[in-house]
């Protein structure tokens, strides 16, 4: 049986494309601005990589508010909902994220299955069981919204008492649509065209770069080097001011001892001085970074100019042992369902080190953040 309320509001709409766009050119821009300022060490296109994405997402919040304001006037519909499966997905506090498959059965419409993903306090879980009655509302336009009415009118709270429902059958889950490929790929162009900008409008500075370091100095020279064998592949990219690894297909920045190697091959300074002494890396490659920045297959780390006074880090001494369940978590426990993207990114712009791991998928955008240490002291859900 499935739902026959209308379907549910397509994204292939010029407005949440345009906005794709956007966003990827956004990402883009500022991941370029990142680099590219660290590479020719210009500062403030290095500040403006931080802050476009910052103000992008306060214009995002800002312009979302009428639409927010419009679905919070929309009253709620009440119905009754059997619990068919639940399940604790984790927390560290006293209230639990539950993942339940509930059967909804409207007054006036067909029952229909859904899964969400709610905090229940540790005192009430034991009241949540198989086969369980509860009191959900949703809006009317999007059924997949379902919450759970933790304390219903007492009207309700008798039906509940009272009511026998019938399962339906998992094939008619109700679920939010996908945004669909026109919108990935509208994202990928911007973010491609966004970084294309950038590189092009300095592009300059970026040659007098390449030119001046291939002058005879004292200072450290690139390094760029690539290996492959059968299976596996990685190119390693490092300068004075950012290095990067990519690694080839089949491979992942989370396989263990990974990221400690690419640290290690970005971090080490092989350079020598003239007449055959070692040069300034000396004494382990101690390399301070601004920012290091980790994805599925690329790792990018920009070091701290010399003599600048920004907040700076050890990249080496980061809790790499702890990015893998980092990324897991916040994959599964900020209400994306099938996530599509992760990013980790380790700052000091506050102060103190913090490690922000960031999920993209149907649902929108969620992340998480971590201290020094790998532990979690800050959660943002998807909505």
């Amino acid at each position: 049986m499935t739902i026959t309320s209308g379907a549910p509001p397509t994204h292939s709409t010029p407005a949440p494309l345009a906005r794709g766009f956007l966003t990827g050119g956004v990402a883009g821009t500022s991941l370029a601005a990142l680099v590219v300022g660290g590479i020719i060490e210009k500062v403030p296109l290095f500040v403006a990589g931080l802050v476009v994405p910052t103000v992008y997402g306060l214009l995002l919040f800002l312009a979302g508010a009428p639409r927010r304001r419009r679905e919070a006037a929309v009253v709620p519909r009440t119905a009754l909902a059997t619990i068919e499966s639940l399940k604790a997905i984790g927390g560290e506090s006293s209230d639990v994220p539950v993942r339940f498959d509930l059967t909804v059965a409207p007054d006036d419409e067909p029952a229909y299955r859904v899964e969400i993903t709610q905090d229940i306090n540790l005192v009430d879980l034991p009241d949540y069981r198989p086969r369980g009655i509860l009191v959900v509302q949703y809006p009317p336009d999007r059924p997949w919204r379902v919450r759970i009415v933790k304390r219903p009118t007492p009207e309700w709270e008798e039906r509940a008492a009272g009511a026998r429902l019938d399962s339906v059958p998992g094939p008619a889950t109700v679920s939010e649509p996908p945004e669909g490929c026109a919108f990935g790929f509208v994202g990928l162009l911007g973010l491609l065209l966004g970084a294309a900008v950038v590189i092009g409008l300095f592009r300059a500075d970026l040659f007098d770069g390449d030119a001046t370091a291939r002058q005879p100095s004292s200072s450290k020279p690139s390094v760029s080097s690539t290996s492959s064998s059968s299976s596996t592949s990685s190119t390693t990219v490092v300068s004075s001011a950012s290095g990067t690894v990519a690694l080839g297909p089949d491979q992942s920045m989370l396989d263990k001892d990974e990221l400690r190697r690419a640290v290690d091959a970005l971090t080490e300074d092989k350079g020598e001085g003239e007449g055959g002494g070692k040069g300034k890396g000396e004494g382990g490659g101690k390399r301070s970074a601004l920012t290091v920045v980790v994805q599925e297959r690329l790792l990018s780390v920009v070091f701290s100019p010399t003599g600048t006074q920004a907040p700076q880090f050890d990249p080496r001494s980061l809790p790499y042992e702890r990015f893998p369940a980092l990324v897991e978590e916040a994959r599964t426990t900020l209400g994306i369902r099938s996530p599509r993207t992760w990013q980790i990114t380790a700052e000091r712009l506050t102060g103190s080190l913090t490690i922000r791991v960031g999920v993209t998928g149907a649902e929108g955008t969620a992340s998480l953040e971590a201290d020094g240490q790998g532990k979690v002291v800050r959660r943002t859900p998807v909505g």
